[in-house]
């Protein structure tokens, strides 16, 4: 363990209790391959799985245990039109396991997402019977402030750079707070609380993960 996993293992306990008190569970790993390990652990054969877009996702290599599992899986990916994507997205919400990330996690427990199409902060706020966040502690900030702060400076530049949009952020590799017609920062969701005890899992990992 280096000193800057040291540092992420002190602090994880205080933010997990934050989320328990928000109603939300969370735990941490000090690596990707053990928190996959016990992620899987949770999720019983058959179920259906869908995800949102994240890199912390695949990096973590979640998405490859899944794709070698015994689950039935939401892929959006695999949509050709508009409307196949509607019929997804409709299967996505009634999916068993939803899995995400989060563009930032303060240190009292609040996960703040800013988003494009809304369909990830949807997914997060109702629908998917359980949502389970893989984090790395990159992504934790110390208030509200701080977290919009991190999604536009750290965050989506390089996001949008990665997904090919013609943004300003894509050119300059700064936010512009702009009005793009390709503009992917549409929504600002803080969730606080989860009123469904528990459906909200969060898998701190000691790493840095994504964006």
């Amino acid at each position: 363990m280096n000193y800057k996993q040291e540092a992420f293992s002190k602090a994880a306990p205080g933010i997990i209790k934050n989320l328990e008190k928000r109603g939300m569970e969370g735990y941490y790993f000090e690596n990707s391959s053990d928190m996959v390990s016990a992620v899987l652990n949770m999720i019983p054969e058959g179920s259906v799985i869908s995800w949102g877009g994240s890199a912390s996702f695949t990096q973590s290599g979640m998405m490859d245990a899944l794709l070698a599992g015994d689950y039935t899986l939401i892929d959006r990916a695999t949509a050709q039109t508009d409307q196949e994507r509607r019929e997804i997205y409709a299967k996505t919400v009634m999916s068993n396991y939803y899995f995400c990330s989060t563009n930032a996690l303060t240190l009292d427990g609040e996960l703040v997402n800013i988003d494009g199409n809304g369909n990830r902060v949807a997914c997060i706020i109702h629908g998917p019977e359980h949502v389970m966040m893989i984090v790395g502690m990159n992504k934790i900030v110390k208030d509200i402030d701080s977290a919009v702060k991190r999604v536009r400076t750290d965050a989506c530049p390089p996001n949008a750079i990665r997904l090919h949009m013609n943004t300003p952020c894509a050119v300059t590799g700064k936010c512009a707070d702009c009005f793009s017609p390709e503009c992917f920062c549409n929504q600002i969701v803080v969730t606080r609380r989860s009123r469904h005890a528990g459906r909200i899992k969060v898998f701190l990992v000691g790493e840095e993960l994504g964006f």
